[in-house]
């Protein structure tokens, strides 16, 4: 048998374990992103159709329409939890990369709120194999409400997380305000010229000034806000209607869908 030649292609037609682990990776994340955005569109139809069939509900002639929109929504919300385990291992995984953070008040925030994230999916998990009979003798009341007190004390958390953004960034510019007389102000020093900010209007503006340099804050503290509505209604902390509750996912949702198709507009962990 021919000994194989120094330039036989035979050599060049073995795997490469880094390239393959490589190409692993961006399958794995770009497969992630792709489910990302598919539950994000359907929470977005879910909660539109929840804030339609709430406007139109009372209109004479528009039952059929309620119901259809009601069924579309009631079968977004069951599909999205299809996503809940890879959400729930995204959360884990999460928490571990925060764990990493350097600052202790972001560190605790966000590792505590994708644990609980990660128990909410759990709770979800369980609530899903009720629905569809795996699990008939799960009390769905009780396991409902841990999975609403779990996504509120996520939400609370990033809101806290939020809050410590704002707090320092108005901590910095109070300060730059102090020394605009012994210092050379750049634009955005010069857009607080004036304001005085041991009064309240004039924390109101710095705070309107800070949110405005640094849109990733001011969306992810909408989305959190915004978000809040549906824990508060279940949980009976300040009841509202379906109305607000559908406004508010529709308007979470565009931001989560405007964050992944602009990731730079996503506020960094």
């Amino acid at each position: 048998m021919a000994e194989e030649s120094p330039g036989d292609a035979s050599r060049y037609m073995q795997p490469c374990p880094s390239r393959c682990k490589a190409h692993h990776r961006n399958h794995g994340r770009c497969r992630r992103a792709k489910n990302r955005v598919v539950s994000a569109f359907m929470r977005a139809t879910q909660y539109t159709c929840m804030l339609l069939s709430y406007l139109i509900e009372r209109k004479a002639g528009k039952k059929k329409l309620v119901t259809k929109l009601k069924q579309l929504e009631s079968s977004m919300s069951s599909g999205r939890k299809m996503f809940r385990l890879g959400n729930m291992v995204h959360a884990l995984v999460a928490a571990r990369r925060t764990t990493q953070l350097p600052d202790v008040v972001p560190r605790f925030c966000l590792t505590a709120s994708n644990l609980t994230r990660a128990l909410y999916f759990i709770c979800d998990a369980v609530l899903w194999l009720k629905s569809v009979g795996l699990q008939p003798d799960v009390d769905k009341m009780k396991w409902r409400n841990w999975a609403t007190k779990c996504y509120y004390v996520s939400l609370l958390l990033n809101l806290a997380r939020d809050w410590y953004e704002i707090s320092w960034r108005l901590e910095e510019a109070v300060q730059e305000e102090k020394t605009k007389e012994n210092l050379l102000w750049d634009t955005y020093s010069q857009e607080l010229n004036g304001v005085k900010c041991d009064s309240l209007h004039g924390v109101f503006h710095l705070l309107f000034q800070i949110l405005k340099k640094h849109p990733p804050l001011l969306l992810d503290l909408m989305k959190n806000l915004c978000d809040l509505s549906g824990p508060l209604d279940t949980l009976g902390i300040y009841k509202t209607n379906p109305g607000v509750i559908g406004f508010c996912g529709v308007l979470s949702s565009l931001v989560g869908i405007l964050t992944l198709a602009s990731p730079h507009l996503k506020l960094k962990q």
